[in-house]
């Protein structure tokens, strides 16, 4: 009979085991051998607007008197600095289902599409060309920027963005991480684009799968969903993780006594 280290086989089968498992939780993996990471990310990146969002459109002009066309019920009001330049800000204006807003005396924009900047632009160029404001500064901003996150992370809900920009893993830091039962190979993102529904997956513990995910930035509305590994009963996650542990656990003595066996032979 030949002679067995049973130590030595029963540390062989426990650290195998615990390298599969922490391959099923660490994020990015593999992101250290991409040549340029910061090259795979869209660094351009800018947020556009869609329907059924709610802008706020900022007017300003040296000239206060030729913002009076502007004064209608939409204006929230003027005020005048040291500088001399008179403001009028939009309570609020919505982007239609179609795209398109209804801004005081310029009449619809189309809006959806583009990026704030680009808004701006299309503004400032419509009352240089009717000639209502000469020179006028335009700023427009998002109002309620939110995205949803669902599903195994430790505080679920809608959480506002802070800006423009917010990444994935951003979403997932601020819904408090994952939880110990997530199934972080298949992270799912609901996506509104152009009046279709959309679901895109995404990897986390592969780092191109990430960084090359059209959803590295999401997009306001968005909708992230973490699945469990497994069925949850009624009792929670806590119980799904004691019933892991033990099956965990009686796969590895199975083994260890499989491989007694064959070797013993």
């Amino acid at each position: 009979m030949k002679k067995i280290n049973f130590g030595l086989l029963l540390f062989i089968l426990l650290t195998g085991t615990s390298c599969i498992s922490s391959k099923k939780m660490i994020y990015l993996q593999g992101v250290d051998s991409l040549a340029n990471p910061a090259q795979v990310i869209q660094q351009d990146y800018e947020l556009r607007i869609k329907p059924d969002d709610q802008l706020y459109i900022m007017v300003s002009s040296k000239e206060p008197e030729l913002l009076a066309p502007f004064a209608n019920t939409q204006i929230l009001g003027s005020s005048t600095s040291g500088g001399g330049t008179n403001i009028q800000e939009t309570t609020g204006v919505q982007v239609d289902k179609n795209g398109k807003i209804d801004v005081p005396v310029l009449g619809e924009i189309q809006a959806a599409g583009l990026t704030r900047l680009q808004l701006a632009g299309e503004i400032k160029k419509r009352l240089e060309e009717g000639q209502y404001i000469k020179d006028p500064a335009v700023s427009v901003r998002i109002k309620g920027l939110k995205i949803s996150v669902m599903g195994e992370v430790s505080n679920p809900g809608v959480h506002e963005m802070a800006g423009d920009r917010i990444t994935l893993l951003e979403a997932l830091s601020m819904a408090g991480d994952l939880t110990p039962t997530a199934k972080r190979t298949n992270i799912l993102v609901l996506r509104e684009e152009e009046g279709k529904r959309h679901t895109y997956t995404v990897d986390l513990t592969s780092g191109r799968d990430v960084l090359e995910s059209p959803c590295y930035y999401l997009q306001q509305n968005d909708v992230v969903y973490v699945e469990p590994n497994k069925s949850i009963n009624v009792k929670g996650s806590s119980a799904l993780s004691y019933l892991g542990a033990g099956a965990s656990i009686i796969s590895v003595l199975a083994s260890i006594v499989s491989l007694i066996v064959v070797l013993s032979k």
